[in-house]
């Protein structure tokens, strides 16, 4: 099926009002090196008006004013520590045209199949220096649907703080005169340890190997139907609930451990990022829209995980979790530790397997007068990391779907066939 998308130009978007001036400091998590990227996703909507993309360009104006750092640009100091320049410049904004329907690529259910060169934002020409911290493609089809692509640093919001920023655009785009949920800057509120600043200020060590090996992409959907009955499971096991991020993750890395044969005296390790708003001392206000997440690493034998139920792995996960506030904290707070400690930095290992949990983020509830997203879908992560994003599936289907790029094309068949459950 042919595919086309005529773009404009692309202009910047500045706030609507004049807004502060002056540059602002980083947290010590937003300043992390690995945090030095973009995330990159789509959102799909099923209707719109003929003057959507007016509609959103104005309120992505509007929303600039309370969110102004976004219209800044990222700079260094003179010590090299990453600040935010507020310069009031703006957004990155893009027109775009295809002459598709959304229908007839069945609302890019098959990621396979979807067309993101074509529907993410090219970056401003090189005449710009610095790239916006925010760039957006609003992309009409033929059938009056339209996909919106988002481009965000990393370096200055987490994923719930990019989804806090776009519900406000939609709350201005639906009429509202104040977001609301009001931003809130308080970086300065996470301790910055000498440990964290003398190493942000040191040369950047090589990277790690990388992988010579390519990882398959496998799409999961799990009903749920099937979600219930592991909860349930758990339940009746163990007197206590658990959550929907607890029985996927269990399950999954379960079946993965299964097909790659990793050999029951290795070790087979689950890491996953957790939000420490919470954590923090005082707690992070509502509002807060930086960097603020630790990874939780659950580490067992294959030979345990190979023999465990789902309700035994849920406990594991459940343990390790138990145990974020203290390894946060001292992460956070303490001025030595150990070479080689750092969890931030762990290396890129085939028995190890990464989730991100996206489905409760809020994209699924950005509103911009046409109702929610039908279809949210990040970019495709590196095919050398063993990777499983937890997503919601597109309307109106129901459950959880597992976008995977986490096997070898040698164990593809063997993961599939431990799936067949779901």
């Amino acid at each position: 099926m042919t595919f086309t998308v005529t773009r404009s130009s692309g202009v910047i978007i500045p706030p609507s009002e004049t807004t502060p001036s002056g540059t602002l400091d980083l947290s010590v998590i937003d300043r992390l090196p690995n945090l030095r990227m973009n995330i990159q996703t789509l959102h799909v909507f099923r209707h719109g008006s003929i003057e959507a993309a007016k509609i959103v360009r104005e309120a992505l104006s509007k929303a600039l004013v309370p969110y102004y750092p976004l219209a800044g640009r990222l700079k260094e100091s003179s010590h090299g520590e990453l600040q935010i320049a507020c310069t009031g410049e703006g957004v990155w904004f893009i027109e775009a045209d295809s002459n598709s329907s959304l229908e007839s690529f069945n609302y890019f259910d098959n990621v396979l199949m979807v067309p993101y060169d074509d529907l993410l934002p090219t970056p401003p020409p090189e005449n710009y220096s610095i790239d916006p911290l925010v760039q957006l493609q609003f992309t009409r089809f033929s059938c009056e649907g339209f996909v919106i692509g988002v481009t965000f640093s990393h370096s200055i919001c987490d994923g719930l703080g990019a989804a806090q920023f776009l519900n406000a655009v939609g709350e201005f785009a639906r009429g509202f005169q104040h977001p609301r949920i009001s931003p809130v800057w308080h970086r300065e509120t996470i301790p910055a340890p000498a440990r964290l600043l003398h190493a942000l200020g040191e040369p950047k060590a090589p990277p790690p190997p990388i992988p010579t090996y390519p990882l398959e992409y496998v799409t999961i959907d799990i009903s749920l139907d099937q979600i219930n009955k592991l909860k349930n499971q758990f339940l009746q096991s163990t007197g206590k609930y658990c959550s929907t991020f607890e029985v996927v993750a269990a399950s999954i890395w379960r079946h993965r451990n299964r097909a790659i044969e990793l050999g029951k005296e290795n070790n087979a390790v689950l890491v996953f990022m957790a939000n420490t708003r919470h954590l923090v001392d005082p707690p992070l206000p509502e509002g807060f829209y930086g960097n603020c997440f630790f990874p939780v690493t659950v580490t067992v034998s294959s030979g345990w995980l190979l023999e465990a139920s789902n309700t035994d792995v849920v406990n594991a996960i459940k343990d390790a979790k138990a145990r974020l506030p203290t390894e946060f904290m001292k992460w956070l707070k303490s001025d030595e530790l150990n070479a080689g400690d750092d969890p931030f930095t762990t290396p890129l290992l085939y028995s190890t397997l990464y989730i991100s949990e996206l489905s409760r983020l809020g994209f699924n509830q950005i509103d911009y007068g046409w109702g929610h997203p039908v279809h949210v879908l990040p970019k495709q992560g590196p095919s050398i990391m063993p990777l499983v994003l937890v997503e919601l599936p597109p309307t109106p289907k129901k459950g959880i779907r597992l976008m995977t790029w986490c096997v070898k094309k040698v164990h593809l068949s063997s993961l599939e066939e431990t799936l067949k459950l779901y």
